[in-house]
């Protein structure tokens, strides 16, 4: 936190006035990546619904337990149909060891991502949730993710923000990228 406040005035500041975000990670790989995809393109309270329903319903989120549901059964949870089918297809493929998850905790970032989009239904910004949140790497600032792009708009006062505009700013915070991704993620959330 010290450190990104000597990089960037405006982000010091609001960290100086935020201070210590605690967030949860979901150390678990599988867990971690079923939970980004419940979080794509719907809202924080959404996802949050449809992650309880899964657990309630279904226990321990783990390949085993998931590829033993249908899609309809997964679908039931409150996602859509198309996403159910994804999280039952991927569950297969990595219970039957087509994908061995736990070999991405030594790749590199770019490695990561490479692997997991290959997965259909994971892409670019699913794989950098599980960076942040699973792996907890320290320098991922995802272009794709609206929230972030909605909180550097916030903090620096611009109306729109260019993919220029975004890039200079991650390569100012880096190598701390995701401890200013957490910061813009409450920014672009409080007034």
């Amino acid at each position: 936190m010290d450190y990104l406040k000597t990089l960037d005035p405006q982000l010091g500041g609001m960290i100086t006035r935020i201070g210590r975000i605690e967030r949860v990670i979901i150390p678990d790989l599988f867990a971690a990546l079923i939970h980004a995809i419940v979080g794509q393109l719907i809202s924080v309270k959404a996802a949050e619904t449809v992650w309880d329903r899964m657990q309630n319903r279904f226990g321990e989120i783990s390949a085993h337990n998931l590829v033993k549901q249908t899609a309809d059964d997964i679908q039931a949870c409150g996602l859509t149909m198309r996403k159910a089918n994804y999280i039952h297809a991927i569950s297969s493929t990595i219970a039957e060891g087509a994908f061995l998850l736990e070999e991405l905790r030594d790749l590199p970032d770019r490695e990561v991502i490479q692997k997991l989009t290959k997965l259909e239904g994971v892409g670019q910004w699913t794989a950098e949730m599980l960076l942040i949140n699973c792996l907890e790497r320290k320098d991922v600032v995802s272009w794709g993710d609206i929230a972030i792009r909605r909180g550097m708009m916030k903090l620096y006062g611009l109306d729109t923000i260019t993919k220029q505009q975004f890039e200079m700013y991650r390569q100012r915070y880096s190598p701390l990228g995701s401890i200013a991704s957490i910061y813009l993620w409450h920014i672009s959330f409080v007034d």
